[in-house]
């Protein structure tokens, strides 16, 4: 069986600082075999890759909306373009598309880079991922969720997902059981588990046959990835 992705949740945050190319290289030098970030837009219209709406770092803080990508630099806060320059392409990258103003960037950032088959646009609403399709067409689309935010029953939304061409859907490793993967499996749907942080949990879901994993410790995940498929 093909051995799931190992995403490093914002590069890695329990080994570096968060969504910061050195956190990103060092996800990547130890196994990680994709990048986990957050995608918003600065003021000058360069793609950013950083959480939060607001940048930190100490005492300093800037809006990122108000800001330039020179300027959210000096805060630790890589473009999308710099991740690309630095580490290269060979790896999934996984985005959170939390700022609507970037998402339609973001395609072209990649397309420029010659990425755009190893990215993974995620978002919360399907009818935002379905408006993105004709965007990044070699892009694979994932639905984030919860269980209890899906109205209806699971084998609609599945099918839904399927129907639509969205390729995966990725919920907290709490809400998926084996019946629940292999019911997404029957639709050629995905299955993608986050906040994996614990060898336990992550054994758990290896057993269920999930597709994709997110953690924020790299050498964990990987490791017990590579005892599970040995």
């Amino acid at each position: 069986m093909t051995a799931p992705i190992t995403f490093a949740h914002r590069g890695g945050r329990a080994d570096q600082t968060e969504n910061t190319l050195p956190a990103f290289r060092r996800a990547l030098e130890h196994g990680a075999r994709g990048l986990e970030s957050d995608a918003r837009l600065a003021a000058d219209g360069e793609v950013v890759l950083v959480h939060d709406p607001v940048a930190r770092r100490g005492w300093r803080r800037r809006r990122v909306d108000q800001s330039t990508s020179t300027q959210l630099a000096e805060l630790g806060v890589p473009r999308l373009t710099d991740l690309y320059a630095e580490v290269g392409t060979d790896y999934e990258l996984s985005l959170d598309l939390y700022d609507p103003a970037a998402r339609i960037a973001v395609f072209d950032v990649a397309r420029d880079a010659g990425a755009t088959h190893r990215l993974w646009v995620c978002a919360g609403g399907v009818d935002t991922l379905v408006g993105l399709r004709d965007h990044g067409t070699e892009a694979h689309l994932v639905h984030s969720t919860r269980r209890q935010r899906i109205s209806g029953s699971v084998e609609r939304h599945a099918s839904r997902l399927a129907e639509e061409g969205i390729a995966a859907c990725n919920m907290h490793h709490t809400d998926w059981t084996k019946g629940l993967v292999e019911l997404y499996h029957r639709f050629g749907v995905r299955a993608f588990a986050w906040d994996l942080q614990e060898v336990r949990h992550l054994r758990a879901l290896l057993a269920m046959k999930i597709d994709a994993v997110y953690s924020d410790h790299v050498d964990r995940m990987v490791a017990t990835v590579a005892e599970w498929s040995s």
